[in-house]
């Protein structure tokens, strides 16, 4: 009869175990809007590209997106797997306007995210003077 009991018990505590769920972790969001100060029409066919980077590394960028604007400011949203950040490295986002091939704003301040807790920025861009 203890032998039955303990059986059953162990069939019992199998069949649990398998219940168990394990949920993944969430994804890391990254949002806000890149723009400029100045009061100045983009042209035509101009171009943003903005990324995620590690401020620290030069030329390493975790996440980038490029497309096609009209207007400033842009909002843009990234959504990195959790697996993938590493809260000891110090992120940060980068943005940049091109129109032809020439470089009309970009970022040159720091605007870190992620590993200090913040999760939203606005990202100001300055004109780059012509050559």
């Amino acid at each position: 009869m203890k032998l039955l009991q303990t059986l059953w018990l162990g069939l019992a505590l199998l069949f649990l175990g398998g219940c168990v769920t394990v949920e993944p972790p969430k994804p890391v969001i990254v949002n806000g809007a890149a723009g400029y100060l100045e009061k100045l029409l983009l042209p035509p066919d101009s171009n943003i590209t903005i990324a995620i980077i590690d401020l620290d590394t030069p030329g390493v960028i975790v996440a980038q997106k490029s497309f096609n604007i009209v207007r400033a400011p842009v909002p843009f949203k990234f959504i990195l797997p959790a697996e993938t950040v590493d809260k000891s490295i110090n992120y940060g986002v980068v943005a940049m306007i091109k129109n032809q091939g020439r470089v009309l704003f970009q970022t040159y301040d720091r605007f870190p995210v992620i590993s200090n807790d913040k999760y939203t920025t606005e990202v100001i861009m300055r004109a780059v003077p012509n050559p």
